[in-house]
């Protein structure tokens, strides 16, 4: 086993979504074994935020990456609020790597996203109507992050694949 990565499905969608499974079979196909927790639960809590309980969101991927932690090298990888969450719980618990998909630069009153200083791979849309290209782009820079820019939206449908080979090439530098 080469470690453990941990994949963290976007606001209002699930564990088994097309970009997180996709993820899982490319740490499998690699000797990673992996997770993919289940936030369903919290999204819907909409009487907590427009976005559900993003603080209980975040406290499961660090008591998951914790445990993970003491068993050999982990990775987190998310997509859009999933990506937010595993780059914030970086700065709590000792990784290898970071895979963003879509990552939510800034989101309302929540703090700025922000990242351990470890190696930072990002895919984002250059039209997503949610997060502007040139802020991923700005942050990322920051972090000297490999970034990767596709014609395609927020949801990055049309470039699932390609979200498949950056992660590939995420965990394979590693």
């Amino acid at each position: 086993m080469k470690g453990h990565c941990i994949l963290s499905h976007g606001f209002e969608s699930g564990p088994d979504a097309t970009k997180v499974t996709a993820l899982a079979e490319v740490a499998e196909r690699l000797g990673w074994t992996h997770e993919r927790p289940d936030y369903t639960d919290l999204d819907g809590k909409r009487e907590v935020s427009p976005f559900g309980d993003v603080l209980a969101r975040l406290q499961r991927l660090q008591q998951r990456a914790q445990d993970a932690a003491t068993h050999g090298p982990v990775v987190l990888a998310g997509s859009s609020l999933g990506a937010w969450i595993s780059a914030r719980v970086s700065l709590a618990v000792p990784l290898r790597g970071l895979f963003l998909m879509a990552p939510p630069i800034h989101m309302g009153p929540a703090p700025t996203l922000d990242a351990a200083a470890v190696p930072i791979s990002i895919i984002h849309g250059w039209h997503d109507a949610l997060i502007p290209a040139a802020t991923v782009v700005e942050w990322g820079g920051a972090r000297n992050a490999t970034l990767l820019l596709v014609d395609d939206g927020h949801r990055l449908e049309r470039h699932v694949e390609a979200s498949a080979r950056a992660f590939a090439a995420l965990l394979g530098a590693l």
